[in-house]
């Protein structure tokens, strides 16, 4: 009869838990309510029915179930009374957690790493993203296979170091893993290496490149396709955008950027989702101008921010981004329209408001772009052959051009051009002469 009913009982319907050390929380702890919104926002957006969801305050963390033996019992008459075929716990479990809430619960339990790498496998769409998921998903498997093949575990026999066929099959799906780990590790470095040319081709091109960061759902995409025009897809939903796409952008100065759209940040993202969309992230790296998106309507919008920072400074710890990009960032909160009477609203004169649904605030953002590219260039002196055109369209298009001179063999001129920019010009172009001008104050 209970099996009858374990397979009447629609998978759709879902239960989202999210248990809470009450001994951790703090001043720059994330607030439950708003944690628990964040994971129910997660569940649904893979098509789940969200039936219930509740805070579990944890006086101490059980190794075997995690959640207390009282909660597990009134879970369980939940689940039951209402048809529940998933529990969705914001937390990472162990494998042995997993089996026993399973046991307990008698349907199918999924921890936040579980539930994001399902989110990710079901929304990438290119050759890399694919490619970083399935590493993602397989990592976590690898980890987890004890609890997959438990049923082959009993079958163990023989004497002392002597295995049984469960031990064999484990051993043998290890390796299987393993070697396919080892052939995704392979392709994604030639992914890696084919963006990597495509990021020297655009070092040729003289635009400076801009990329959106910010946490998921704070309206990147639909800020990107307010700038530039573009249909890339935008909904309201956490991580809608998993591939990078990039698109160029006008500036009122007549200057032109490419902007770039990254996927989005999350608290706690599953270890095996960091190393695994390292590519993906590489994009913010060779960014001229970082735009931090916020969602200025969220509660928890001061959270997410600090979420994004720290993705950022270990980034910059680990060498993928230098430590000087919190001085070419700028802070953007989105959702302007969302404000009216919001006590989260920013007034600061560093942030750009805008409303990437509106268009307002749009025309701001883009002189502050202007203004900061501006403001990061040096004059310089430069001197080039005659002959070199491509580096003189380079300059103009990448530089501010000031005094020229034509001589007979050369041409002379003062441009202001940005650091990064003056290390480009120099390696693309070997045969010019570039000398800063120091202004002396008197």
């Amino acid at each position: 009869m209970k099996q009858s009913e374990e397979t009447a009982r629609p998978a759709t319907r879902a239960a989202v838990i999210l248990p809470w050390e009450k001994n951790k929380l703090s001043e720059a702890a994330r607030a439950a309510e708003a944690r628990l919104e964040e994971a129910a926002g997660l569940t649904a957006s893979i098509g789940l029915e969200i039936v219930f969801q509740t805070v579990y305050p944890l006086r101490a963390i059980r190794p075997a179930t995690l959640l207390g033996t009282g909660q597990i019992e009134q879970l369980a008459e939940i689940v039951h009374d209402q048809g529940i075929g998933v529990v969705v716990v914001d937390a990472r479990l162990s494998p042995g957690q997993q089996r026993n809430l399973e046991t307990a619960l008698n349907c199918k339990v999924v921890d936040r790493t579980g539930l994001i790498l399902d989110i990710f496998g079901a929304r990438a769409a290119t050759r890399e993203g694919v490619l970083q998921v399935e590493l993602a998903h397989l990592e976590y498997q690898r980890s987890r296979l004890v609890r997959l093949w438990t049923h082959l575990e009993r079958q163990r026999g023989g004497f002392g170091f002597l295995g049984g066929p469960g031990e064999t099959q484990i051993e043998a799906d290890r390796r299987m893993i393993g070697e396919r780990i080892v052939k995704l590790r392979k392709e994604l470095d030639q992914v890696r290496r084919t963006r990597g040319l495509h990021r020297q081709a655009r070092r040729r091109v003289p635009f400076p490149i801009v990329a959106l960061v910010g946490y998921t759902n704070a309206g990147k995409s639909t800020l990107f396709n307010r700038l530039t025009g573009a249909e890339v897809h935008a909904q309201d939903q956490l991580f809608a955008t998993l591939d990078p796409t990039m698109r160029a952008l006008k500036l009122p100065s007549g200057r032109q950027v490419i902007l770039s759209d990254t996927v989005g940040f999350i608290s706690e993202l599953p270890t095996e989702l960091v190393a695994a969309f390292r590519a993906t992230l590489e994009e913010v790296a060779e960014a001229d101008i970082i735009l931090h998106v916020r969602d200025g309507a969220h509660p928890d919008s001061l959270a997410q921010k600090q979420d994004v920072l720290s993705v950022l400074g270990d980034m910059a710890k680990d060498g993928m981004i230098d430590e000087g990009w919190p001085g070419r960032t700028i802070e953007v909160m989105n959702k302007a329209d969302l404000w009216a009477g919001s006590p989260h609203a920013p007034f600061s004169k560093d942030v750009v408001a805008v409303s990437a649904l509106t268009g307002e605030g749009v025309p701001d953002l883009l002189e502050r772009l202007d203004e900061v590219l501006s403001r990061s260039m040096e004059s310089c002196e430069i001197i080039l052959p005659i002959t070199e055109g491509a580096a003189l369209a380079w300059l103009y298009e990448r530089g501010e051009v000031g005094e020229r001179f034509d001589e007979e063999e050369t041409v002379r001129m003062n441009v202001r051009l940005a650091p990064v920019h003056q290390e480009q010009f120099m390696r693309l172009f070997p045969a010019c002469h570039l000398k800063k001008i120091v202004l002396e104050i008197i």
